[in-house]
Order: structure tokens, then C-alpha cells, then sequence
């Protein structure tokens, strides 16, 4: 190599380092979409930061005295030698004032109700209802009336930190920005009531708004309507104690039934009018400038951004919460499946006179397609040569560059023998070896994988059933004492294993696990042998079995221990290729669903019940991790936990079981709560991935694995 090229091929090399793996990207991005999604539906609901604690009067020295005994309107802005005022609303007039809106039900009533006397009011908004009901703040503004900030979820801000308290101003104002395209100047504290409650923890809030230019204001009558204490009292304490003196009365237009508000207001706008009061909004009161201002430019796109993300949030998460109750019913639903299922399974094939026919004791051709093997094939074929059934190995080298061909000539067994082929993928490898095979009944295994003695007997004797095509064996992890080994195990004895079991009760197995299978070569040459259409040419051979009419059953005493991927990244090129592959294989039988007889059986019975459990129940899975998050961050943590430790633990029951019946000690299972946090949601970034490439026509390359041949021999357990 050229002193020119190393520079290059590092540079390539720190750029492939840098830049994100875009299998990570996309998935990810999702995930990140649908929690901000959730966030903002929350904010909107006030779920999210929601704060319902009131502060308790306390003294008052810090605050003006003449605040105390001043109107309603508080202007702390720093004017006149920085020294706070208050404003009174006028005599004669009225400021009719609404809390906590707009609401869907009441608010147009009011609204209504006022343009009917052609009345101007104040209405002071939260960004929560702002980003919920934007058509209702459109219309306030329309009608003429003043809006008013009462923050956005709603705190007593006396019990807030400053930047708490920027982040309600901030985000209202972003609110009413991207609704009306408008700012407000206008300020009401949640929970105040008359100027002269103001005490050494409320005084500070308002100077802090004032700094920002903000007037607050207060009330002189408050009607306590949110109680609902009748229409007569709430239009008796909104009548001026003093005749003829201004006064700002507080209503409400949400937050519950206000019905009463609603025929209440009527009463007090009619005996007002009598009296010859006029009705303001505070900016009409005061004689002062428009309190609402235009925004432009960044101002107004960042609002109406946030709006719509807002009402999409609130449009689609509905949908998300079906779907959620959805995969709810589908996990459980194969919990409570694979219980069942599973032990009808073990009850059948374990009673003491079950038996599939006459031993079955004929030879059989053994397949071990290789391709840079090195590490693996001397522990393949050491366990192979201890089989307790007669057996001929075929080695079908498919253009290792190892020297794995090398080591298998060298090793010399008798009853092994060596193909060699140009690199042509392991389904071309197979049938060569189907073609030079001596035997009926041919059994695959992958060259990482060892045999126990007893596994080819054991993997054969369903075949003493002519209607048996094809045996799934148990697949073991034989490196399982890593955290990631750890975490594959499980997956193995809970996933794979207890899955066969309940696909053999309702004879659709899908796939003949690559590491031990075997067949009925007749079975095979029926389907035209192994087909390169897919990545998973296990799960396509078969589907075309089934299709066939032939039945595949799981054998569990037939175990081979295989080395499962020990890092992340073959973790995730091995899944990714099997789930690529068998949803290639999914749409390659997709006829079957219109197809009549074994085929129309498994097209209507089996392709469905796998795209539930093998796509769509683990596709969707993560909505539950979202919610567990935004429950934990934002709702009730404790209850929410509690809901994921229960969910956990029937789990952690049912994977107790799948060991029990596997015949495996649990001690693995520790690992469990970490696997569904980290591990499954690795999956579910395959799986997303996998589903991605499939909807775009994009393709796969065949890829290896780096093996380190640490299975070196079987494991017998018990």
C-alpha cells in the first residue's frame, strides 16, 4: 500500500466513524417523533408538567403599601422612578373577565351571549386550552375582546422557579402567536384573586412579569362560579358593593360545568345595564393602548409550527392509544396462546405411550454447508463423528478463502465427505449437497453448530410419520455466559422454542431453524430444494413444505448448540437479515391466503397468526417503552412502574415456564428486566429496519459473521 492511499482509506475510515448509522437514524427518529408527539398531546392536556400545589398566604412586608389598597390592575414594569402602580377601573364601568378558556362547550355560549349585547371582555387563556381549541381564540379576537395570559398549564407560579416561570409566559405566548398571530401584554396569575392578597411570595411573580412587560391583573369580584354555588349567588357577589364604583368581576369559561356561569352572566349584564354601567375589556377600561400586538417573521412561524405539531399530537395520539390496547391484547393474547398451546404440546409428546411409529434407524445424510468456518468446523464435525446414529456428512465448502476446506481434508473422517464450490450463497450449497446426498432423510446444521450424540437420532424419528416433511430441532446458545449470550437465551428458550411448540400443536412452523433441521429429500425435491429468492431460505423452504401439505413438527430432545452473536453489531446484522428474510418469505406465499386445501390453510390460519406475533405485536411493542416513559417523566411514576413491574412479571412467569419446560435452569433470567429495556428494543430497531427495506424494494446482501469457535462441544443440561 502507497503512502497516498493510507491517508485516504483513514479518512474514509473517520468518516464512516463519525457519521450515525443510518439503520439507527430512522428507527430512532420514530421513536423520538412519537414521545415529542406524546409530550405536546400531554402539554395540550395539562398531563405534562401539571402542578396542581397552592401556596398559603404569608406576610406581606416586601409588598407597596399602596398596591394593597390600589384597583386591580398592577403595572410593575419599572415606570415612574421604578416605583410600582395600580389602576382602578373607571366608575360606571364594568370588566367582565374569564378564566382558565377557552372551552369547546362554553366559551361560544359566552361569546355569544356578549356579542348579543355587543360586549367586549377579557379573556385571559391558558397555552394548554390556546393549542387545543385554536378556532375558539380566533373568534375571541374577532369579536373584538381582550386576551390575556393565565400561563400555560395552570401553577401557582409563587411556587415555581424563574424559569419555570419563563417557560409558561414563553410557551402561552408561542400558543397565541401560532393561533392568532398575535402577543399579549396582558398577565393573570392562576389562584389570585383582589390586589390586596398579594404577600411576600406573590409580590415577586408580579415584579418578575412586570420586568418582562407584563400589567397584571387581579379582580375586585370574585364569584366563585367554579364552584357551581347557584346562579342567585354568583350573580349577588358580582354586584358593585358600592353603587356606581368600577369593578372587575372574575367568571370562568372552563374547567367544568358552567352552566351556571353561562345563566348567571345573562342576569348580571341585564340588572348592570339597568344601573347604566358600561362594559370593557381592561385596555377600554383604562383608556390605554391596544394590549395585543401583531408578531411577524420567526415569531409567528416558530406558533404556528408549534400549533400544528400540537393538534397533530392531539389528533393522532388517540390513535396511538388504540394501538396501544391493540398490542395489549396481542401480547397477551400470545402469552396466554403459548401457555395453552404449549402444554398441550409437552402433554402430548411427553405421555408415556406417545410415539411418532416404528424407531426410525435408517442412515441419514448430514449437510454442513461452510463458509469461513475456520474457527467452527473441527468442533462441527468432532461432534458429528460422536453421533449414536449412522450418519454421512457432507461438507459443502462454498468458496471459503480461510482454509476451512483444508482443515476438514485434514481431519480425514471416514464417513465424511467434501464438496467444493465457487461462492454461490448457502442456498446453492445446500442443493449441491441435496444432489449428492445418499440417503431419504437429510438433516442441516449450520457450520458454527455441535451436535450432542444423541441429537441426529433424536431429530429423525418423527419421520416414522409419512406425513412428517420436515423437523425443527432446539436450537441452544451455547456462549451464553456473556450478558449479551445471556440475553439471546432467553430469547431462544422463550421466543423461538416455546413459539415451535405452540406452531407444531396448530401444524403452521414456519421456519426449520438453519442451525438443525431435517427433511424428507423427497419433501425437498417436491419444492424445487432451497430457493435463493429470500435471505431466510429456511422459512421459505418451509412455507413451500406446508403449502405442500406436508407437516413440520418440533423434536425438543434434538438439541445442537450454536454460537450466538457476541456483539451488538452481529447481533444486529443476523437479525436483520432474518427478519429482511422472512418477511420476503411472507410475501413469496402470500397466494396461499386465496389457495385451497394444505396451502389455503396455512395462507389463512398460519401467515396471519405470524405477521400478529412476528411483525405487527413487536413492531408496535415500543409504544408500550413510550408510554412507560412519558408515565414515568410526566404522569404518576409510581403507578406507571408499578403497571411495568406487573407487565414484567408475567413475563418473568411465563419465561420461568418456557425454562421449566426446556429443562434449563433459570438463573438466566435475572438479566430479564435489562433485556426489556436494552435488548428487545434492539429488536424492535431490526425489525422497524427490516420493515423499511421491504416497503422500499431495497435489497440485502448475504452477511457473515465473525465466529470465534468457543462452542466446543455439547452441553448436555438438565
Amino acid at each position: 500500500m502507497s503512502r497516498h492511499q493510507r491517508p485516504r482509506q483513514s479518512a474514509r475510515r473517520s468518516r464512516r466513524l463519525a457519521a450515525p448509522p443510518l439503520r439507527f437514524f430512522l428507527p430512532v427518529t420514530v421513536l423520538v417523533f412519537l414521545l415529542a408527539l406524546l409530550v405536546l398531546r400531554g402539554m395540550a392536556t395539562n398531563e405534562v408538567f401539571h402542578d396542581n400545589q397552592i401556596a398559603v398566604s404569608v406576610d406581606k412586608t416586601t409588598v407597596p403599601p399602596n398596591l394593597l389598597t390600589g384597583g386591580p390592575i398592577v403595572d410593575a414594569r419599572g415606570k415612574l422612578n421604578n416605583a410600582p402602580v395600580s389602576y382602578s377601573i373607571p366608575d360606571r364601568t364594568v370588566v367582565l373577565s374569564f378564566d382558565d378558556g377557552p372551552d369547546p362547550v362554553w366559551t361560544p355560549k359566552i361569546l355569544a351571549l356578549l356579542a348579543e349585547h355587543h360586549i367586549h371582555a377579557s379573556f385571559f387563556v391558558t397555552g394548554a386550552m390556546t393549542a387545543r381549541h385554536p378556532d375558539l381564540i380566533r373568534q375571541i379576537v374577532a369579536g373584538g375582546h381582550e386576551i390575556g395570559l393565565h400561563t400555560f398549564t395552570h401553577p401557582d407560579l409563587a411556587l415555581q422557579s424563574r424559569t419555570r416561570l419563563s417557560w409558561e409566559l414563553g410557551q402561552t405566548q408561542l400558543a397565541l402567536a401560532g393561533v392568532a398571530g398575535v402577543h399579549s401584554s396582558l398577565f393573570r396569575p392562576p389562584y389570585s384573586s383582589t390586589a390586596d392578597a398579594l404577600d411576600d411570595w406573590t409580590w415577586p411573580v408580579v415584579k418578575e412579569v412586570g420586568q418582562r412587560g407584563y400589567l397584571t391583573a387581579f379582580i375586585d369580584a370574585d364569584t366563585d362560579d367554579w364552584q357551581r354555588p347557584g346562579v342567585d349567588s354568583i350573580v349577588r357577589t358580582a354586584m358593585p358593593k358600592q353603587p356606581g364604583k368600577g369593578e372587575m368581576i372574575l367568571l370562568h369559561d372552563a374547567g367544568g360545568d358552567r352552566s351556571q356561569t353561562v345563566a348567571a352572566l345573562s342576569q348580571i349584564i341585564d340588572k348592570l345595564e339597568a344601573q347604566n354601567y358600561r362594559f370593557a375589556s381592561i385596555g377600554e377600561a383604562l383608556g390605554s393602548s391596544n394590549t395585543t400586538v401583531p408578531v411577524h417573521g420567526y415569531q409567528l412561524w416558530a406558533g404556528r409550527a408549534f400549533i400544528a405539531g400540537t393538534q397533530l399530537a392531539v389528533n393522532v395520539l388517540p390513535w396511538l392509544i388504540d394501538l396501544l390496547a391493540v398490542v395489549g391484547v396481542l401480547v397477551f393474547g400470545r402469552f396466554a396462546l403459548m401457555i395453552v398451546l404449549a402444554t398441550r404440546h409437552v402433554r402430548r409428546t411427553r405421555r408415556a405411550d406417545f410415539g411418532w411409529g416404528p424407531p426410525v434407524t435408517e442412515p441419514v445424510t448430514v449437510l454442513v454447508p461452510a463458509y469461513n468456518e475456520r474457527e467452527c468446523i473441527a468442533n462441527t464435525l468432532n461432534s458429528l463423528a460422536a453421533s449414536d446414529h449412522p450418519i454421512e456428512i457432507i461438507v459443502i465448502d462454498d468458496g471459503s478463502t480461510d482454509g476451512t476446506a483444508d482443515i476438514v481434508e485434514e481431519m480425514n473422517f471416514p464417513n465424511v465427505r467434501l464438496l467444493r464450490q465457487p461462492n454461490g450463497g448457502k442456498p446453492a450449497a445446500l442443493n449441491n449437497g441435496i444432489a449428492n446426498a445418499s440417503h431419504d432423510i437429510v438433516v442441516m446444521m449450520d457450520g458454527d453448530t455441535v451436535f450432542e450424540p444423541s441429537t441426529v437420532r433424536e431429530l429423525i424419528q418423527p419421520f416414522a410419520d409419512p406425513g412428517v416433511g420436515a423437523v425443527a430441532g432446539n436450537a441452544k446458545v451455547g456462549n451464553r455466559d456473556t450478558l449479551i449470550g445471556a440475553w439471546q437465551h432467553i430469547e431462544y428458550v422463550m421466543g423461538f422454542n416455546l413459539d415451535r411448540r405452540m406452531y407444531d400443536t396448530l401444524n403452521i412452523m414456519p421456519t426449520i431453524p438453519g442451525a438443525i433441521g431435517a427433511f424428507r429429500r423427497a419433501a425437498l425435491l417436491e419444492v424445487d430444494g432451497m430457493s435463493d429468492d429470500t435471505l431466510a431460505e429456511d422459512t421459505d423452504v418451509t412455507m413451500a413444505l406446508l403449502c405442500q401439505g406436508w407437516r413440520v413438527v418440533y423434536a425438543e430432545n434434538a438439541r445442537a448448540w450454536t454460537e450466538a452473536p457476541a456483539s451488538m453489531q452481529q447481533l444486529w446484522s443476523q437479525r436483520y437479515r432474518w427478519s429482511y428474510g422472512t418477511m420476503q418469505a411472507m410475501w413469496k406465499h402470500r397466494h396461499a391466503v386465496l389457495d385451497r386445501g394444505p396451502a389455503g390453510r396455512f395462507g389463512r390460519v398460519g401467515l396471519p397468526v405470524v405477521t400478529l406475533f412476528g411483525v405487527i405485536t413487536p413492531l408496535l411493542a415500543p409504544l408500550i417503552d413510550l408510554f412507560l416513559l412519558y408515565g414515568v417523566l410526566f404522569v404518576d411514576a409510581s403507578r406507571t412502574l408499578s403497571a411495568w413491574l406487573a407487565v414484567l412479571l408475567v413475563q418473568g412467569a411465563l419465561a420461568w415456564y418456557a425454562f421449566r419446560l426446556d429443562k434449563e435452569k433459570p438463573w438466566h433470567l435475572v438479566t430479564l428486566p435489562i433485556q426489556q429495556v436494552v435488548y428487545r428494543q434492539l429488536m424492535y430497531l431490526v425489525l422497524l429496519q427490516s420493515s423499511i427495506t421491504a416497503l422500499t424494494g431495497g435489497r440485502l446482501r448475504w452477511q457473515k459473521l465473525r465466529r470465534t469457535g468457543e462452542v466446543a462441544a455439547p452441553i448436555v443440561e438438565v
